[in-house]
């Protein structure tokens, strides 16, 4: 049996999405700087998935752009920011995902001034630190956190992130790649300068990501060269790979709160089978439904020998999924997140990620191989 759980890193292509993006791979390729009816046809596309993230954001099509991917549209807020906005000062956290902190090292490098809000156990932002962060110094400071980890599935409550640095008069900028297309977005209701998304993360392809620009915050481009995306982000466009990302994002608008339910109950699901068959399995993170990625389970497993092969016997076994471990000596490259969160390096993590796809009859052979796997071996009978 072949299950994939590791949706987190990336989903399948639905079916719907692939139909909508074969026709601007054969018939209709023109490039869509260009003013004859070929370019028009693609120009077209690409302006109907802009309509689609903007629905979604509750945004203008004016403050959304396509990137190559949600890492570029990170490393641009971040580096643009300094560069353009006057920023002088970043607050982020250690549990970012890489593209996050690596630019934010970079710029570190290049004289900014660096703080990391402080975080409880499950990963969650202590809240009033970061306002006494803020409070501390009158530098322009650009606030970077994550709506969802992609390891462990904290949330952060975006609201009052962005209450905090209104009333300091920071910058805000959330890395929202595990979580465009799975939560609703308004940012007429709340006040947050930059959002990154990225398709293949809810069912599109690969290759593409969107920025979205609060009108207030105007950036400078990242990549120059040509005239594209209204000057922001020179390079012609993946037409094919836009027009999946509007597709996919327009099935999630769709079927939104249907896919929450069924995905949500397969961890559920999870969870309970876990915790029945395996004793002393615990998780990792926020694992209530208000503070929680309901897509992502970060399971923490009991020490025994063959916990450290966990990854590629669940592999052998036919199961795709992702983890990690804290670091337990210098030498070792563990999680960050996990030893961030000061997770036990003795106990191995797996994580598991769910999709529509997926099913309970899936769930049940995944937690029969781990149960298998961990089970200790019992001694043999002296006759």
């Amino acid at each position: 049996m072949k299950v994939y759980l590791d949706n987190a890193a990336t989903t399948p292509l639905s079916k719907e999405v692939l139909d909508e993006m074969l026709p601007y791979l054969t018939e209709h390729f023109g490039n869509p700087s260009s003013i004859h009816s070929y370019g028009r046809k693609a120009k077209a596309a690409v302006e109907k998935a802009r309509k689609v993230v903007a629905k979604y954001l509750n945004a203008s099509t004016a403050e959304v752009f396509f990137t190559g991917s949600g890492t570029e549209a990170s490393n641009t807020i971040i580096k643009c920011s300094v560069r353009d906005l006057g920023v002088k000062r970043i607050i982020t956290s250690r549990i970012e995902h890489h593209c996050v902190l690596h630019s934010v090292e970079t710029m570190a490098h290049e004289g900014i001034q660096v703080d990391y809000v402080k975080l409880d156990e499950k990963g969650r932002v202590d809240l009033n630190d970061l306002e006494n962060l803020l409070k501390t110094s009158d530098k322009k400071t650009l606030v970077s956190l994550m709506h969802a980890n992609n390891e462990i599935g904290t949330m952060l409550n975006l609201e009052a992130v962005a209450e905090i640095c209104k009333m300091h008069q920071a910058i805000f900028h959330s890395d929202t790649v595990q979580t465009i297309g799975y939560f609703p977005f308004d940012v007429q209701k709340m006040k947050i300068h930059f959002l990154s998304g990225s398709a293949h993360k809810f069912h599109g392809p690969k290759g593409v990501g969107f920025i979205y620009i609060n009108g207030e915050a105007a950036i400078k481009p990242f990549i120059d060269g040509g005239a594209q995306e209204r000057n922001m982000r020179a390079g012609t466009e993946n037409v094919y790979g836009i027009v999946g990302l509007g597709k996919a994002l327009e099935l999630a608008l769709e079927y939104g709160d249907e896919n929450k339910k069924y995905i949500s109950g397969l961890k559920h699901y999870m969870m309970d089978k876990l915790k029945t068959e395996i004793e002393g399995v615990d998780f990792n993170g926020d694992i209530s439904d208000e503070g929680s990625n309901y897509k992502v389970l970060s399971v923490s497993l009991p020490s025994c020998e063959k916990a450290e092969l966990t990854l590629f016997n669940l592999d052998m076994a036919g199961v795709a999924a992702s983890g990690g471990s804290a670091c337990s000596s210098g030498s070792e490259k563990g999680s960050h997140v996990l030893e961030a969160i000061g997770a036990n390096p003795n106990r191995k993590a797996v994580r598991f990620s769910f999709s529509k796809y997926n099913t309970k009859e899936e769930i049940d052979y995944a937690v029969s191989v781990v149960k298998k796997m961990i089970a200790p071996v019992l001694p043999i009978p002296v006759i």
